[in-house]
């Protein structure tokens, strides 16, 4: 497999990480859009959000959960954005689901 993220997650590739467990992995993002901006991605091998299958749902929870600590623990108390997107239209450039976690200032809406 071809996939940047599964290459980080094997430790193939490098990556800034901030946290990992048995089931997620998090690194700060290459091209930051805020002072506080990082990836939370799963170990498992999932393409987009619309490949979520039913045993997944323990995972989906455990990506938002370890978002909203994280985010906490790296100063983002008074709020930060988590940013998922679904296939190349709507932003997705790396097929392995993942979810940005953004803060520490002002943010925009419509997000653009």
């Amino acid at each position: 497999m071809d996939c940047l993220f599964c290459k980080i997650v094997a430790g193939e590739i490098p990556s800034r990480k901030l946290y990992e467990d048995e089931h997620v992995i998090a690194f700060y993002d290459i091209a930051p859009q805020a002072p506080v901006h990082f990836l939370v991605v799963p170990r498992k091998h999932i393409a987009t959000l619309d490949d979520l299958q039913e045993e997944d749902k323990p995972l989906a929870g455990h990506i938002l959960y370890t978002a909203q600590r994280l985010a906490r623990e790296q100063g983002c108390e008074e709020g930060f954005r988590v940013v998922m997107n679904c296939r190349e239209p709507a932003g997705q450039s790396v097929f392995h689901i993942h979810m940005h976690v953004l803060g520490q200032r002002r943010m925009a809406w419509p997000p653009g």
